[in-house]
C-alpha cells in the first residue's frame, strides 16, 4: 500500500491550499482504506467525515458539508429526485454476491415470491433497496407488496436476531457476518438481476471550481483499486485492524468485493438509468430523473 501512496503524492495538484471534505463509510470501499493509510495531498487539508450509509452521506453533500464521496447506486437517484446538486464523476465495478436478501435458517420462506406481505428490513435508499426492488420485480411483486422496515444495518441486525422481521437485505460485511453467526438462507443476490455500480460523487460546485483536483482524487482511487486487487491478503489484514471484524468474515467479504474507479461510461449510465426508472415505476421517487444529465466525464491519464 505504501508504494501507491508514494506514487500518488507525486502527482501534480493545485498549488493553492484548500480543504477537501471527503465522505466515507467505515470499513467500506477504497476511500475508507485510503484514509486509514494516512493519504495526504500536498497543499490541501483533507477532512474525513464518516457516515453509516450512502443516503446520509448525500444529505451532507446537499448541505455543503462534504465535497466528495462514494455510495452504491440508489442513493444518488434519490438525491437527484430531491434536487441535490451532485455529479457522477467515477464508477466502481458492479458487485454480484456481496449483498443479499436472506432469512433465518429455520424460516419457512424459500423464494422471493414468498416475501409477499412479510416484514423485510433494509436501509432506505441504499443498494439493498435496489436489490430488493429488482428481485421483487422478477418475482412479479413490488415494494408495496411487502411490509418494508427501514432500518440501519445495526438496528436491522437486532430485529433479525429478535425475530422482529422476516427477512433482511444488507451488504458486506454485515451480510458475511450474518452468514457466519446465523447460517442464514439466501433468497437472492444480484445473480440474474440487473447489476448496479457503485459511484464516486461530488458536488457540482466542487467540480466546477476544482476539476483537476477531482481528476487527481479519482486517479488515486484507481491506483488504490489496482493495488487492492493485487494484494487481497494485505487488504484483508488492513480491514480486520480497521473494523474489528473477525479475519474470517473479512476474508469472505473481500472475496466478493471488486475495487477500482473508472469513468462513467454510456453502459454504466444505462445501468444507472435502469435503477432510476425502476424506482420511479414503483413510485419510490416522486419524479423521473435523467442520469446522463448529471455525469461529469473523467479522462484518466
Amino acid at each position: 500500500m505504501k508504494k501507491w501512496i508514494c506514487l500518488l503524492l507525486a502527482m501534480p495538484l493545485l498549488a493553492s491550499a484548500a480543504e477537501i471534505r471527503i465522505g466515507f463509510q467505515k470499513g467500506s470501499g477504497l476511500l475508507s482504506m485510503m484514509k486509514t493509510q494516512g493519504l495526504a495531498l500536498p497543499g490541501h487539508q483533507l477532512t474525513w467525515i464518516e457516515f453509516p450509509a450512502g443516503p446520509q452521506m448525500l444529505e451532507a453533500l446537499n448541505a455543503g458539508s462534504i465535497d466528495f464521496g462514494s455510495t452504491g447506486a440508489p442513493p444518488p437517484v434519490f438525491a437527484q429526485a430531491g434536487g441535490v446538486d451532485l455529479l457522477y464523476v467515477g464508477a466502481e465495478p458492479a458487485p454480484v454476491n456481496s449483498e443479499a436478501i436472506f432469512v433465518p435458517k429455520e424460516s419457512a420462506l424459500r423464494t422471493v415470491a414468498e416475501l409477499k406481505g412479510k416484514r423485510v428490513a433494509f436501509q432506505k435508499g441504499s443498494g439493498s433497496h435496489f436489490l430488493l426492488a429488482s428481485a421483487l420485480q422478477k418475482a412479479g411483486l413490488k415494494i408495496s407488496d411487502i411490509t418494508p422496515v427501514y432500518l440501519s444495518p445495526s438496528d436491522a441486525r437486532a430485529a433479525f436476531v429478535s425475530g422482529g422481521i422476516d427477512a433482511w437485505v444488507v451488504w458486506d460485511p454485515y451480510f458475511a457476518s450474518a452468514q457466519k453467526a446465523y447460517q442464514v438462507r439466501v433468497l437472492a443476490d444480484y445473480t440474474g438481476l440487473p447489476l448496479a455500480n457503485g459511484f464516486y460523487l461530488a458536488s457540482g460546485k466542487f467540480v466546477k471550481e476544482s476539476p483537476r483536483l477531482v481528476s487527481a482524487l479519482l486517479e488515486q482511487v484507481r491506483q488504490a483499486g489496482k493495488w487492492a486487487g493485487a494484494h487481497p491478503k494485505e487488504v484483508s489484514a488492513l480491514l480486520t485492524r480497521q473494523t474489528g471484524v473477525p479475519a474470517d468474515i473479512v476474508a469472505t467479504w473481500m472475496s466478493r468485493s471488486r475495487f477500482g474507479a473508472t469513468p462513467v461510461t454510456p453502459e454504466i449510465v444505462a445501468n444507472q438509468q435502469r435503477v432510476a426508472d425502476l424506482f420511479y415505476q414503483q413510485k419510490l421517487i416522486p419524479k423521473p430523473v435523467n442520469i446522463a444529465s448529471r455525469v461529469w466525464t473523467w479522462q484518466p491519464k
